[in-house]
């Protein structure tokens, strides 16, 4: 049954579950002013104007870090990435210290800039709007990273991710692929080539929907049974230069998934999880995949493909 207004006004809980069909991406908010820092997790982002560059967010009136927001000159809109769901509830929740444990750079006017997110703006306030229960922040926007990580969603009061839609599969599917030609189908390298490009159109994105950069999901899957891996043994086995293998390590290890020690490296709890999850989107393509092909065919190309990863 739909729900009007009448003259006892909206059920408030009501609208918001109704509100709640719009699916959002998730914020952190931060600002500066006389030596203090705020943080304050918010859905309701989003953009005004390309010219000049707006963007607006609201804050409630009665919010404790309004006062902060109030005195900045500017404020920064942290644009959280799937694999960020304890940040945001870091600042969601009340806390003394809102920034413990996070290693934040500072932005204009001393705005605080979260680390790993999927896109940064630094922002000058430019207009205060009264909003009935809340204050619209509209700001300037004077610099941004775009670092392209998968976003983390909010839908219906839980937090989501994204997916590509299935009837936006079925019409990638469906668009006519020009023939292979003369000597390009009997092209091995062509066709493999091919053959990994259509794998990764469905795998990659439920991959990347996890939070994790394909470095550090890669690094995370090869590390499973055994983080104590080489340097080395890692490039042979991951395929990536030296300079991502370094990063995609840090990065786990500062996202709380590896753990370095006097006797090497190993998975954390959460670090072990995380694996798991990314092993079974990986087994589940695979079976989906390869469903229609028989358990011969899969055992002699798995013997050509194990071949052709040896030197001759």
């Amino acid at each position: 049954m739909s729900q009007n207004n009448n003259e006892a006004g909206l059920d408030p809980r009501a609208f918001r579950r109704a509100l709640g069909n719009f699916a959002t991406g998730v914020t952190v908010m931060t600002a500066a002013a006389d030596g203090q820092r705020v943080g304050v997790t918010a859905n309701s982002f989003n953009s005004v104007s390309l010219d000049p560059p707006l963007v607006l967010w609201s804050i409630d009136k009665r919010s404790s870090s309004l006062e902060v927001f109030e005195r900045a000159s500017h404020y920064a809109v942290n644009v959280l990435a799937a694999d960020q769901i304890d940040l945001s509830n870091q600042f969601a929740r009340p806390s003394a210290d809102k920034f413990a444990g996070v290693a934040c750079e500072e932005g204009a006017g001393g705005a605080p800039l979260l680390p790993d997110c999927a896109a940064r703006f630094q922002c000058e306030l430019h207009q205060r709007v009264d909003g009935g229960d809340h204050w619209i922040l509209i700001g300037r926007v004077l610099a941004f990273d775009d670092l392209g990580r998968t976003p983390l969603l909010y839908h219906q009061g839980v937090y989501s991710s994204v997916l590509p839609h299935p009837r936006l599969r079925e019409a990638q599917a469906g668009v006519p692929r020009t023939a292979f030609q003369g000597r390009l189908s009997n092209n091995l390298y062509y066709l493999m080539t091919q053959a990994v490009r259509c794998y990764q159109a469905e795998y990659q994105p439920r991959q990347m929907a996890s939070g994790l950069r394909t470095s550090e999901a890669r690094m995370l899957m090869v590390m499973e049974k055994d983080a104590s891996l080489d340097t080395l043994a890692l490039q042979q086995l991951v395929a990536m230069p030296l300079r991502e293998i370094e990063e995609a390590r840090a990065n786990l290890e500062r996202k709380g998934l590896l753990q370095v020690g006097e006797g090497g490296c190993a998975l954390t709890p959460a670090g072990i999880d995380q694996a798991e999850t990314l092993w079974s989107i990986a087994e589940e393509q695979q079976a989906k995949v390869f469903a229609r092909f028989s358990s011969e065919q899969i055992e002699t190309f798995k013997t050509v493909l194990r071949g052709l990863a040896q030197p001759l």
